[in-house]
């Protein structure tokens, strides 16, 4: 089930990137990803109550919860990068920057929790994906921007904090509902979110968000909530260094719609690098 819950985690987040892409072409990126976390906080609580473990919170042990803060917290500085990024360059530039985090995952998970079976195929899995997301970043970072190459800084911060959200989130989650879990990182994540928009002044530009973005952060939103969900089902019930390049796999979704949606052009080498990211992906999942 878990492998399931994994592939529908990465088709969700798949579909994330460019509903939020849509969504901020006018409107702030922080302000945006206040928003974002509003649909999810709701989502995450409604299936809370729909499974019934909110009668469990007072049984989460302080480990668990200073964990769970500090992945909330991990969680709410990856996506203030990467929103940031992606409202400064082409959402598949992006993206690959941003999914390098399964590197840093798969050798933290090695080495903090002794995920070493099949290592000689996660390490050769790992190896590929590091190609390929090389690859695909090189051709996008010699492109002149107007930013001046600021999205490249704020995608690999993405991915660095993406990787610790990832490591907290397994050891914080240990005997808490997966759920229950993904709506207290949910809380964290809201309150640094806003915290950062009104230390900003940017919530004076609510009234100005037009319908269309609106509705394009709301589903940004669901898309998230439905892919936190699953992941973070996967996450407690399965093989983190497993779980994380599935759910990576995004990418591969995320390419596709920016260039069937958005018109986002992707070379040639671009197109081998993500081949050797899912090649890389997939020696992992046969080795499971």
């Amino acid at each position: 089930m878990w492998i399931f819950a994994c592939v529908f985690s990465a088709v969700f987040a798949g579909l994330t990137s460019i509903l939020a892409k849509c969504g901020i072409r006018k409107t702030g990126s922080d302000l945006v990803t206040a928003l974002r976390t509003v649909v999810v906080l709701v989502f995450s609580v409604i299936t809370v109550l729909a499974v019934g473990s909110f009668g469990t919170v007072s049984s989460i042990g302080m480990r668990s919860w200073i964990f769970l803060i500090l992945s909330g917290l991990s969680t709410g500085a990856s996506w203030i990068c990467y929103f940031k990024a992606i409202s400064l360059g082409d959402v598949n530039k992006v993206a690959p920057i941003d999914k390098s985090s399964t590197v840093i995952t798969v050798l933290l998970a090695i080495t903090v929790f002794k995920e070493t079976d099949a290592l000689a195929a996660k390490l050769a899995g790992t190896a590929l994906i590091a190609a390929g997301t090389y690859l695909m970043i090189e051709k996008k970072a010699a492109v002149k921007e107007k930013s001046g190459g600021a999205w490249m800084i704020y995608a690999f911060f993405s991915a660095i904090f993406a990787a610790l959200t990832s490591v907290l989130a397994k050891i914080g989650i240990s005997g808490v509902e997966s759920n229950l879990a993904t709506a207290i990182r949910t809380v964290v994540v809201l309150f640094m979110a806003w915290g950062i928009v009104f230390a900003k002044g940017e919530h004076r530009a609510l009234p100005g968000i037009s319908k269309r973005e609106l509705v394009f952060i709301v589903l940004s939103g669901v898309a998230t909530g439905a892919s936190w969900l699953c992941y973070y089902y996967a996450v407690q019930n399965g093989v983190l260094s497993v779980v994380v390049p599935i759910d990576k796999m995004s990418i591969l979704l995320t390419v596709l719609f920016s260039r069937i949606f958005l018109k986002e052009k992707v070379s040639a080498k671009a197109w081998i690098g993500l081949g050797l990211m899912c090649a890389g992906t997939l020696a992992m999942v046969f080795a499971a």
